[in-house]
C-alpha cells in the first residue's frame, strides 16, 4: 500500500449508512446493539454515531458507577475473588459506557494480571480501576500507573527489587508486551533498565519506593544513558519509534481485523497520530472508528467473537439478562473469564478461540441461555420480542435476526433452509423463535464479528 492510499484509509469515512455499518460499529466499539440501538444508528451517521460513544450522558454514567461501587463492596466484604468475573460481566453487559468498557477489557489483555495468582479482590478491582480510568486517555500515564499498581508486581514477582538483585521481569515485560514488541531492544537493554526499577517494593498491598535500594548508577539502554529513576525510563521506552507503532498494530487488532496483519506503511498514520498527540488513545480509537477502512471488505466480519463478545452480543441482542456467575464459569470453558488471562500474553484471540470444544460450547450456551428458565426477557419472551421489532412472518423474522447478530451474509441456500425451520415450526412461541436462534448461531458465519 503506498503512502496516499494509507492516508485515505484512515480519512472520514462518507459511504453508505445502513444497520450492517451500525450492527459493525457496534460489535467492535462495544458488545454489540440491540435492535433498538440499530434502529436509533441508522438515522444518524458514522461521526455521530461514534461521537455518542464517546459523550455518555454523565448523570446516567455517575448512577452507573455509584451502582458498581455498592455491588464492588459486597464482593471486597466476601472476599469473593472469583466473584469479580460476575461483576465486570455485569458492568459489560449494562454499561451505558460501551466504548469504554470494551477499551478497559483491551488493557485488561495488554497489562494482563490473573487473580488467579494476586488473588487479592481489593488489588485486583484497583488495577481494574486503574484500566478504566485511562482507557482513553493518553498512554504514558496509563502505564506509569500500571507499572507501580501493587497487583501488576504482584504478578510478575517484582515486589522486592533490590539493586544487589534487580528484577527482570517488569523490565522485559515492558519492552516486550507493553510498549515495543520483540526485535526493538536486546538482553543488555533489559539488564540495564531493570536497574531503573531497583528499590520498587510492595508492603501491605501498597507501592512503595525504598531510596536505599535504588542503583543510583548510570544506566545505559536503548540508546540513552543516565541516572534514569523508574518513571523517568518509562519516557525513554516510549521516545522509540517502535512505540506508537506497535499500539496501532495492537489497537488495528482489537478493533478491526485479526489477519492478516496489516502492512506497515498502512499503520504509518496511526503511528504518527499517536506521536503527534503524546499518545492519545481516544483519538485514535476515534480515528479508527470512523474511517474509510473500518467501513470497508477488510475490516467486516474480518474477526472471531471472543467468548465474551459472542455471549455479551447475544444477550444485548435478544434484550436478555441471566445468571452472571453461571456465565462466568462457562466463559472460562470457552477460554475467557474476566480477571483471569491464561498467562503474561494475555489472550491470543483470533482463530484461538475456536476449535471443536469450544465451538460445541458455544452452541451449548446459546441453547441454555434461549431456552434456560432463568434467563430474564426484558420484551417478555422471544416471541414477544420480534413481535416487538415488527417481524410478523418467518423470512422477515429471519432476516431480523441475521441482521443483529450475523456480520456478513450467508449462503442463499442456508438463509432457505432457516426459512423453511421457520415455517415449520411457526415464530409466535418462545421455544420456536429460541430453536430459530439456536439454529442461527450454529452458523460459522455467527462467530464472525
Amino acid at each position: 500500500m503506498n503512502f496516499h492510499a494509507a492516508e485515505k484509509a484512515w480519512q472520514t469515512y462518507r459511504g453508505e449508512w445502513t444497520a450492517k455499518q451500525v450492527a459493525h460499529l457496534y460489535r467492535r466499539a462495544g458488545f454489540a446493539a440491540s435492535p433498538s440501538q440499530l434502529a436509533e444508528g441508522e438515522k444518524q451517521s458514522a461521526e455521530k454515531c461514534v461521537d455518542a460513544l464517546f459523550q455518555v450522558e454523565e448523570d446516567q454514567a455517575k448512577q452507573f458507577e455509584k451502582q458498581m461501587k455498592t455491588m464492588g463492596a459486597t464482593i471486597l466484604a466476601s472476599r469473593a475473588t472469583r466473584s469479580l468475573s460476575a461483576w465486570w460481566l455485569y458492568r459489560m453487559r449494562y454499561t451505558p459506557d460501551q466504548l469504554l468498557e470494551k477499551t478497559c477489557l483491551f488493557w485488561h489483555g495488554h497489562f494482563a494480571t490473573s487473580a488467579e495468582k494476586v488473588d487479592d479482590p481489593q488489588s485486583m478491582l484497583n488495577q481494574n480501576r486503574i484500566l478504566r480510568d485511562g482507557s482513553l486517555g493518553k498512554f504514558e500515564p496509563l502505564v506509569q500507573q500500571i507499572a507501580t499498581d501493587p497487583a501488576m508486581l504482584i504478578y510478575l514477582d517484582s515486589t522486592d527489587n533490590r539493586k544487589t538483585r534487580p528484577n527482570e521481569n517488569f523490565a522485559r515485560e515492558l519492552m516486550e508486551l507493553f510498549c515495543l514488541e520483540t526485535g526493538n531492544y536486546s538482553e543488555k537493554d533489559i539488564k540495564e533498565l531493570s536497574r531503573c526499577f531497583t528499590g520498587w517494593e510492595v508492603r501491605r498491598k501498597r507501592f512503595r519506593f525504598n531510596p536505599y535500594q535504588h542503583d543510583e548508577g548510570t544506566k545505559t539502554f536503548l540508546g540513552s544513558s543516565g541516572k534514569y529513576d523508574g518513571k523517568k525510563a518509562i519516557q525513554v521506552v516510549l521516545e522509540q519509534e517502535a512505540a506508537p507503532r506497535f499500539l496501532a498494530k495492537k489497537l488495528y487488532r482489537y478493533f478491526v481485523a485479526d489477519e492478516p496483519l496489516p502492512e506497515k506503511t498502512l499503520l504509518e498514520p496511526l503511528a504518527r497520530q499517536l506521536r503527534q498527540t503524546d499518545f492519545d488513545i481516544g483519538k485514535c480509537i476515534r480515528t479508527i472508528l470512523c474511517s474509510n477502512y473500518f467501513y470497508s471488505n477488510k475490516a467486516y466480519a474480518r474477526k472471531i467473537k471472543s467468548p465474551i463478545e459472542f455471549a455479551l452480543g447475544l444477550m444485548r441482542g435478544l434484550n436478555a439478562s441471566a445468571n452472571l456467575q453461571q456465565l462466568a464459569d462457562r466463559l472460562e470453558q470457552l477460554g475467557q473469564i474476566p480477571f483471569y488471562p491464561p498467562n503474561v500474553k494475555g489472550w491470543d484471540g483470533g482463530r484461538t478461540w475456536i476449535n471443536s470444544s469450544t465451538l460445541l460450547g458455544r452452541a451449548n450456551l446459546v441453547r441454555d441461555l434461549v431456552h434456560g428458565s432463568n434467563t430474564k426477557w426484558r420484551d417478555g419472551d422471544l416471541a414477544r420480542w420480534l413481535s416487538k421489532n415488527d417481524m410478523r412472518d418467518e423470512k422477515s423474522a429471519v432476516e431480523f435476526i441475521l441482521k443483529v447478530f450475523v456480520a456478513t451474509e450467508i449462503p442463499s441456500a442456508a438463509k432457505a433452509k432457516l426459512v423453511r425451520l421457520a415455517k415449520d415450526q411457526g415464530i409466535k412461541t418462545h421455544s420456536s423463535v429460541a430453536d430459530l436462534v439456536h439454529a442461527i448461531s450454529l452458523l460459522p458465519e455467527f462467530q464472525l464479528g
